[in-house]
């Protein structure tokens, strides 16, 4: 596993938190109880803090990077999805990021709001409670999420990184 410290940066990671062989996790980052970091996803803390909650799942591929004045939060019962990228900027619990999107600076997805797959969410938007972002760049579509379309990734991953911290074995 490749966990690292920087300096005096070190990270805080759950011990019911999962953590793949092949994630990397550098610096100033907290990841919660029960959260899970899947194959190639990097969470780089070198210069600001990154803070994962309780039961989010950060995809493989994912990058999540923080700047010295812009940390990046994502918040509990998250999915975050394949090759989404974070910097500076925070998801509130229970969001769904799809895959491929980029969320940049100062950037709020609200509670139960969901970031559409391929999306470019820029510089100081905010995502509404219930809202999809959906485009390049995005738009928001509002009251457009139900709780189903958000219910149950989160806890599929926690169960999945049980299941991984049991199971997994390398066969070279």
């Amino acid at each position: 596993m490749a966990i690292y410290a920087l300096g005096d940066r070190v990270p805080d990671i759950d011990p019911t938190a999962y953590v793949h062989p092949d994630a990397t996790v550098i610096g100033d980052v907290r990841i919660g109880p029960q959260s899970t970091v899947w194959p190639a996803a990097v969470l780089r803390g070198d210069y600001g803090t990154i803070t994962v909650g309780a039961r989010t799942s950060i995809q493989d591929g994912s990058v999540i990077h923080a700047t010295a004045t812009e940390p990046t939060t994502v918040g509990d019962d998250c999915v975050i999805g394949h090759l989404v990228h974070l910097e500076g900027c925070t998801i509130e619990d229970k969001c769904l990021v799809g895959s491929n999107s980029v969320v940049l600076h100062n950037v709020v997805v609200h509670t139960g709001a969901l970031v559409g797959a391929n999306a470019l969410c820029p510089n100081n938007f905010d995502v509404p409670s219930g809202a999809m972002a959906l485009g390049v760049p995005a738009k928001i579509k509002p009251d457009s999420v139900t709780p189903e379309m958000i219910a149950g990734g989160a806890a599929l991953y926690v169960w999945n990184g049980e299941r991984y911290a049991k199971e997994l074995r390398r066969l070279d």
